[in-house]
């Protein structure tokens, strides 16, 4: 059976296939609109520096014709893979302006991870095939360790200026938009028909939770339609708020997908202006949590906020319940965990329960596929990855999303998808199937606990069972480690079925291994887990 968007929700427009992605966000054309009535797309909140929609649509221009000629390249000759740039750096207001003149060369953009070390970025420099680095000061020396290995000559190493961080020696953004005013006009790219749904854009990396991070191929069309698909569905609310335009942090690292797409290119092209202090907030939901922190928050303005977007992992209910009752004008919203609302326009669903066979019926539960214009074009020269996560059906190319849902009918008559949990995550106990995050949402309201992950390990009578690692919160205080764990354990007890106590025991740590999205990273605590086991002998 496949589920297709509320009959409310408009149609989506026709995608422009043979475009950029930067050709897409800065001419009128696309439905964007017009320069000079839009809000300024970036601001710095440390700085103030600004630039309006037509001020940052020259400056793409003058950085595209710099990059040209520092990189020897133009727009119609050699493949884009001769044109790759990496970016490394923290948030800044001209991460997107040089993202999209690498686009206007017709070349694509690997951005990395601010967090990653010095041989992570050497892994991404190589596999990507990176001929230029732009990176930032605070970032600079794990910068040069990487290119130096990747063979990356230094002066093809650029600087994103941050505020209150100068380096000396190195070409910054600044200077090739003033050496790229005196340069003359870039000949106009001549793209084929379809080639902006064949051509990547991006070139993204995973978060690495298994093995080395993968190279996501990410197209240019993959990101114009899902700025169309947002925008589309939003249409509807948008007319009955009245809000026109709007103002969200630049809070999210622009490297992760989740910022890249919705806080980069769906904010803005909505009109929803790019700042660093603002009114809507893009986060993970540790971020959320520590909002439940009212003597930490009480030191700063956050008046001026009125809805949280949380996402890339599940926010616990208990954590919403308790941040709305301090900030009761707050709206809080989820994306892509607990129940997430319907499908947007041009997306279809079908959900496959673990014997491989379709679901038919509401509220049973399955691996999401997809089918949408914004699924990806797949990893770059892997093709067991390839293999395992895209399939092809009689009715098309569908991706494997690795999470089990349900589909459930809302009481207004729309199917809604509500996401259960990451298959592989899931801990089978004597034939039930346990969710750590489910757990981790509990454990997150006891006062014992200020952060926590679940992991599964083995046991001899039930297969697998849930331990808990965790971070001592306030209430722990005065308590031995071993009083401490059976609390904990009691509390779970208290509340849980049998099949999802703590039987794999408490272990306490002083940090949870996270991704910068926020995402746990389980493999690592699994990892340790085995490590002990056996370091003490005991058969995995």
């Amino acid at each position: 059976m496949v589920f297709f968007p509320p009959s409310w929700v408009p149609q989506l427009p026709a995608i422009p296939d043979s475009i950029t992605l930067e050709q897409f966000m800065s001419d009128e054309r696309y439905g964007r609109k017009p320069l000079n009535a839009s809000v300024n797309p970036y601001t710095c909140g440390l700085t103030g520096k600004t630039y309006t929609a037509q001020e940052a649509k020259q400056r793409t221009t003058f950085l595209s014709r710099a990059i040209a000629k520092h990189l020897g390249i133009s727009p119609n000759e050699d493949t884009p893979w001769d044109k790759v740039v990496a970016v490394y750096a923290v948030n800044t207001i001209d991460y997107v302006p040089v993202s999209h003149a690498v686009h206007r060369l017709s070349g694509i953009v690997t951005p990395a991870s601010a967090a990653y070390s010095a041989a992570e970025l050497e892994h991404q420099l190589k596999s990507s095939g990176a001929r230029a680095l732009f990176t930032c000061a605070p970032l600079l020396e794990n910068a040069l360790k990487a290119a130096d290995a990747a063979g990356l000559a230094r002066d093809k190493i650029f600087i994103l200026e941050v505020a209150g961080a100068k380096v000396d020696g190195f070409v910054t953004a600044d200077d090739l938009v003033r050496e790229g005013q005196k340069l003359p006009e870039l000949e106009p790219l001549k793209w084929n028909k379809g080639q902006g749904a064949r051509q990547p854009a991006y070139l993204c990396y995973s978060s690495g939770t298994s093995g080395l991070p993968k190279a996501v191929m990410i197209s240019h069309v993959n990101v114009i339609a899902n700025v169309l698909q947002v925008s589309t569905y939003e249409s509807v609310a948008r007319k009955k708020s009245k809000v026109d335009t709007q103002v969200t942090l630049g809070l999210l690292p622009f490297s992760h997908i989740y910022a890249l797409v919705v806080v980069c290119h769906v904010g803005t092209y909505r009109e929803m202006a790019l700042s660093f202090s603002q009114t809507n907030v893009h986060c993970a939901p540790i971020i959320i949590a520590l909002l439940r922190n009212q003597a930490l928050i009480s030191k700063y303005d956050v008046s001026s906020l009125r809805v949280l977007y949380s996402g890339a992992a599940p926010l616990g209910s208990e954590t919403i319940d308790e941040v709305l009752k301090i900030w009761p004008h707050w709206r809080i919203c989820q994306g892509y965990a607990g129940t997430s609302g319907s499908l947007v326009p041009g997306a279809a669903a079908k959900l496959i329960d673990f014997e491989g066979n379709e679901v038919t019926k509401y509220d049973t539960p399955g691996e999401l596929y997809i089918q949408s214009p914004s699924v990806v074009l797949g990893y770059l020269n892997n093709e067991k990855a390839n293999s395992e996560t895209f399939v092809h059906h009689e009715d098309g190319r569908w991706i494997r999303t690795g999470d089990e849902v349900v589909m459930r009918l809302a009481p207004s008559g729309n199917e809604h998808l509500v996401i259960v949990d990451r298959i592989k995550e899931l801990i089978k106990v004597k034939g039930h199937q346990v969710a750590p995050a489910e757990l981790e949402a509990h454990l997150l309201t006891s006062p014992l606990v200020s952060d926590c992950a679940v992991i599964q390990v083995p046991d001899e009578r039930a297969g697998e069972v849930p331990k808990a690692f965790v971070v001592k919160g306030s209430g722990a205080q005065g308590q031995s480690d071993e009083e401490l764990a059976k609390n904990i354990a009691k509390y779970v007890e208290e509340h849980k079925a049998r099949h999802k106590w703590l039987k794999g025991g408490v272990e306490f740590i002083d940090v949870i291994p996270k991704s910068p999205s926020g995402k746990i990273l389980r493999r690592m605590l699994r990892d340790k887990e085995k490590e002990a086991r056996r370091a003490q002998g005991a058969k995995l």
